[in-house]
């Protein structure tokens, strides 16, 4: 009550910054990355790839590229340990097929098509990702727990870069979230709060149990384990085609592997959890640029930055294009 009251006393709505958070987070983040553009564009210029660092540049899109069918495979691992049955190539498929849509404004279109394809498997049983369609809540913890998995395999790495202050215990911490005990009731909360979010979008069929849905959409078997280690897989490999980049512009001298990850791992952490432009584009650049500054040159690390963005994007592109061309193809097929 005295919580309640105090929200209708002060006003909140002086708080509120014009527009939103997200548009304030994108502005901040194009701005600091403007003003690193500006500042270094003379050094920029002067930088040149060699014949191995086109090379280098190529390996990257080729790991970006396995590790978003990775990804796939951990969403598929994921929907297992839920209870659900999933379908392996189509889970993959309809995951490379959606990633793209995360460029998109708002930052959610990736989330709205998978959810879409699970509460609609029927429709469609040759390309559908689960055998049945899965209720609301039951669909939005299966879209919302991955990239949750993701973030927390990414802060994992964080220590291997050293102490670092302390901010490599701080790192670790949130795995603990995971324990039964707290994971279910952080979990719920969370969908409670996302699913009634989208419903109001229009991205969910309804925002209750489907019949025969369990009260508890987590499994009695404890810990995430499997999806865990297979998001722990996605991200070393998403920092493989980072270090290509590295490579390419002969850095990695600069800084010892373990610092490269730690570095990699907070800023893609943050692009991928900040409410910013979508596809973490800025904010990834941004915290890339400050934690690392200190011990690389401004000038190559925002062309390794600039290069990692346009090996992520091509990979991007060239995943959906298959995905999209496979799906076709699996749609055609009779379903037996």
């Amino acid at each position: 009550m005295r919580l309640q009251t105090l929200r209708q006393r002060l006003p909140w709505g002086a708080l509120e910054l014009p527009g939103g958070l997200r548009r304030w987070v994108t502005l901040a983040s194009a701005g600091f990355l403007l003003a690193a553009l500006l500042g270094h564009g003379r050094q920029l210029l002067e930088l040149q790839l060699d014949g191995q660092g086109w090379i280098w540049l190529l390996l990257g899109i080729g790991l970006s590229l396995l590790s978003l069918v990775v990804n796939g495979l951990a969403w598929g691992m994921l929907l297992g340990w839920l209870g659900h049955r999933p379908r392996w190539v189509a889970v993959v498929l309809l995951f490379l097929d959606s990633n793209l849509r995360k460029y998109l404004p708002g930052g959610i279109w990736h989330l709205a098509q998978r959810l879409r394809a699970l509460q609609s498997a029927a429709a469609d049983q040759s390309s559908a990702p689960v055998p049945q369609p899965l209720g609301a809540r039951a669909a939005a913890v299966a879209v919302l727990l991955e990239p949750l998995l993701a973030a927390l395999a990414a802060l994992a790495l964080v220590p291997l870069g050293g102490w670092q202050g302390g901010l490599a215990l701080l790192c670790v911490l949130p795995l603990l979230a995971l324990r039964p005990r707290w994971f279910g009731p952080l979990l719920e909360r969370l969908e409670r709060r996302r699913r009634h979010q989208w419903a109001d979008q229009g991205l969910l069929q309804g925002a209750e149990l489907a019949p025969g849905e369990p009260a508890s959409l987590l499994p009695g078997h404890g810990f995430p384990g499997p999806p865990l280690l297979a998001e722990l897989a996605f991200v070393l490999l998403r920092f493989g085609g980072f270090a290509c980049c590295v490579q390419a512009f002969d850095l990695g001298f600069s800084l010892g592997w373990g610092g490269w990850l730690a570095g990699f791992a907070m800023a893609w952490t943050a692009g991928l959890v900040v409410p910013g432009a979508p596809g973490g584009l800025g904010v990834f650049e941004a915290v890339l640029l400050l934690r690392l500054t200190a011990v690389v040159p401004e000038a190559p690390l925002l062309a390794v930055a600039i290069s990692y963005r346009l090996v992520t994007a091509a990979a991007d592109l060239l995943a959906a294009a298959m995905a999209r061309r496979d799906l076709a193809a699996l749609r055609n097929r009779p379903y037996c």
